[in-house]
């Protein structure tokens, strides 16, 4: 297993993927970070009965602009200050083994890590739009895809053109879901977190 530095990935979240944890992975810009972030983090945890979730906080998100980025070591402080939960660990890694894209970087990682059982995790109005991502079928046939319920997204996320590509793929069971070989994919609904981003750099209290 390769060891990074802990300011890229916490020692922590290293031991736990030597052990051969279930970890979910959780990607974005964080820009900034906020509690819904932490609410699907937690939902996952409990209903795929994972062992952690790191974040991966990306260097630059390829489908965002760049302009309206806040620096990479300020969305990781932010995503620190937010996570706070002893198994949730927020990682640059994504900078160290310079990935841009999602199915590189999960590529590399469970590379990385062969021994570690991985899920990737996202919301709902990231699984509407999943078909946008570069080799979008490869992310779903090498990892397991959590989608948690986002305000507004739930139908957008059920229709999507990934959700009707990998219907066959569907595990109605979250809990099953690490028990099923890629594809496979899961939605959980739960109580929906309103916050965004978006807003929040809106209405200015960030950048």
């Amino acid at each position: 297993m390769a060891r990074f530095d802990p300011e890229t990935l916490p020692a922590k979240a290293q031991a736990l993927a030597l052990q051969g944890a279930t970890i979910g992975l959780l990607g974005g810009s964080f820009n900034p970070a906020h509690d819904a972030h932490r609410h699907i983090s937690l939902v996952a945890m409990r209903r795929l009965r994972l062992d952690a979730v790191w974040w991966l906080v990306s260097p630059q998100n390829p489908l965002k602009p760049m302009a309206d980025m806040a620096p990479l070591d300020k969305r990781m402080a932010r995503a620190r200050l937010v996570a706070q939960h002893p198994n949730i660990h927020v990682s640059a890694i994504e900078s160290a083994i310079g990935t841009q894209y999602t199915v590189d970087t999960i590529n590399r990682v469970t590379q990385l890590f062969p021994r570690t059982h991985f899920a990737w995790l996202m919301g709902g109005d990231s699984m509407s739009s999943l078909h946008l991502w570069r080799k979008w079928h490869r992310i779903v046939d090498h990892i397991p895809i959590a989608v948690v319920g986002r305000p507004h997204f739930t139908v957008a996320a059920l229709t999507s053109t990934a959700a009707r590509h990998f219907s066959a793929s569907f595990v109605s069971a979250p809990s099953a879901l690490m028990n099923h070989k890629s594809p496979a994919w899961t939605f959980i609904l739960e109580r929906l977190d309103p916050q965004s981003a978006t807003a929040i750099r809106e209405n200015g209290s960030w950048l």
